[in-house]
């Protein structure tokens, strides 16, 4: 059912002007640990998410991430390379 969810998520996203490429993963863990006892299930949180895309513009791809920082108890985003083609 994640898995499901990932894709779609990456479907979605992968509309939009200018992403090139998309990759989504669900913590399935943080998931199970935030299920709600009485209704079996949590909500989507962004610190449930590992986010890696390729951004293409003119002649410039930006590699961007999102990712939870465990330290900071947050979902940080953060570009890790712009090449040009």
């Amino acid at each position: 059912m994640l898995e499901g969810l990932a894709r779609m998520i990456e479907e979605s996203i992968g509309v939009q002007p200018f992403v090139r490429s998309i990759s989504v993963s669900i913590d399935s863990e943080m998931v199970e640990k935030n299920q709600n006892p009485e209704f079996g299930y949590c909500e989507l949180e962004g610190r449930m998410l590992h986010v890696s895309l390729q951004v293409l513009y003119k002649n410039i791809i930006a590699h961007a991430e999102m990712c939870y920082d465990e330290e900071k108890d947050y979902p940080l985003m953060s570009v890790k390379k712009i090449e040009e083609m």
